[in-house]
């Protein structure tokens, strides 16, 4: 039979009720399951949380059927809870691992499978790989066991977890939360209606600081916008900032683990500017010294910081599954992606989107600098940046059809400009002469081919991006 279920960069996504049903649900936990027992990982227990998508709970508790009915203890969420959170909670109960249903950014007709591993990581591909194809054979030949969820709770199998009050006092370690509750900034935080609602309020409580959050009830339908924190979706944010006169914008997505930023004066601070920026905070305010981990979507300024400070930088596949056993192996200072996700030393070895957000505010305090200005100090260190992407809807046969014209012609310039190499190591990446660069690949979790540039001007961006899609015949 064809597979049903196909694990992606980052789990396994489909839309809600067609393709994400809980016969498949139920199916990706007994693989999960069926993986514990395989690896004799079954005794250290799971985390399972979700999100704030339509009936993720319900997802999640029947999940947490599955597991339990395979007498495996399950530590199950209370509540709606962000990725990061969860993904500490799971070194904290020194579980095997973590289900979290969600579909991240997507839009609200998708939720999702995601499986962390006992780091609290992204599974690996080849992790993976294993509960993939172990949930397909449960689906083709049957074998799903359940408990009752009062039955579990019952017997001690299933128990209700609150993972904040352990997550909080790692952030405590990790940043001077005092000296930004005591700051005087107003801060507008946009939750985008996600599973981060109320994370930034709760945090910084208690002192001088302002912050006043929008979109910050559950609403599933994530109404006007999808949960990607990117410029187009956030443009409430951005009068938000303006007509409040407030000092920075923060937004996470629909499940917390990526950030976005929009400076004082209501502009969007893109992906690549922020993780130089962060990278710079750390090694410049901080004095930390370490390698930055980056994939082949992220900027040429992580590189020429890389130079300036005497610190590795290491690029890799798209997706955080590749990002994350690089940073534990080179105990790297920061390694992020281009959708807006960074993950850092001392922390578990993934994306935490709150824990951005908080680092970026201690930048502010720490150098009386307001985004703008911060930005214009990175490009005073490595000359100006701009970045755009343009995101197209494909079949499967398109597909076919848009890599064969990039792989039958060869291509000596784009928008003017020599390209000097071609790196094939993620999709189809022209290195140009004057160290600006286009990138075409697909989507490893949704049916998207992807045109990314970067550039030393907006217009020579928009002149790359509009080549690509010339390229593709889009």
């Amino acid at each position: 039979m064809d597979k049903t279920i196909k694990f992606g960069t980052d789990g396994w996504r489909a839309v809600i009720a067609e393709d994400f049903t809980f016969d498949n649900v139920r199916a990706c936990a007994q693989g999960v399951a069926n993986y514990l027992n395989q690896a004799r990982l079954a005794k250290q227990g799971l985390v399972i949380g979700y999100d704030t998508r339509f009936a993720s709970e319900d997802f999640a508790a029947a999940a947490a059927e599955v597991i339990a009915g395979n007498k495996i203890k399950v530590n199950l969420c209370s509540k709606a809870t962000p990725t990061p959170v969860i993904s500490y909670a799971v070194t904290a109960t020194e579980s095997a691992g973590a289900i979290i249903i969600t579909a991240s950014h997507n839009p609200a007709r998708w939720n999702g499978f995601k499986y962390k591993d006992s780091t609290g990581a992204s599974s690996s591909t080849e992790l993976a790989a294993q509960i993939e194809k172990n949930a397909n054979e449960v689906l083709s030949t049957g074998g799903v066991k359940r408990l009752p969820l009062a039955d579990g709770l019952n017997s001690g199998l299933i128990a209700y977890l609150d993972p904040d009050p352990v997550y909080f006092k790692q952030l405590e370690r990790l940043v001077d939360l005092e000296a930004i509750r005591h700051s005087h900034l107003k801060v507008i935080v946009d939750s985008m209606y996600g599973a981060g609602i109320g994370y930034f309020r709760e945090l910084l409580e208690g002192g001088e600081i302002e912050v006043i959050e929008i979109n910050g009830k559950r609403n599933p339908s994530f109404p006007g916008i999808q949960p990607e924190p990117i410029a187009k979706n956030l443009t409430k944010l951005s009068n938000t900032v303006k007509e409040q006169k407030a000092d920075v914008g923060l937004a996470n997505d629909g499940d917390a683990d990526r950030i976005g930023i929009v400076d004082e004066k209501g502009n969007f601070l893109n992906q690549h500017q922020v993780f130089a920026l962060l990278a710079l905070y750390f090694l410049e305010v901080r004095g930390e010294r370490g390698a930055i981990v980056e994939t082949v979507t992220d900027s040429r300024m992580l590189h020429i910081l890389g130079k300036l400070f005497n610190v590795p930088v290491y690029e890799t596949l798209v997706g955080f599954k590749y990002v994350a056993p690089l940073m534990i192996e080179k105990d790297a200072l920061i390694g992020g992606e281009e959708s807006g996700g960074y993950g850092f030393r001392g922390h578990v070895p993934e994306r935490d989107g709150i824990l951005a957000g908080l680092y970026f505010l201690d930048f502010i305090i720490k150098t009386g600098k307001t985004p703008s200005q911060l930005l214009d100090y990175l490009f005073s260190k490595v000359g100006p940046h701009y970045y755009d992407r343009l995101d197209f809807h494909v079949s499967p046969g398109d597909h076919k059809k848009l890599t064969e014209k990039l792989t039958q012609r060869s291509i000596d310039s784009i928008a003017g400009t020599k390209v000097a190499r071609l790196d094939t190591t993620d999709g189809y990446k022209y290195c140009l002469a004057d160290d600006s660069w286009l990138l075409i690949r697909f989507s490893g979790t949704e049916p998207l081919v992807r045109i990314y540039a970067e550039g030393h001007s907006p217009e020579q961006v928009q002149k790359l991006l509009e080549s690509g899609r010339k390229l593709l015949g889009l």
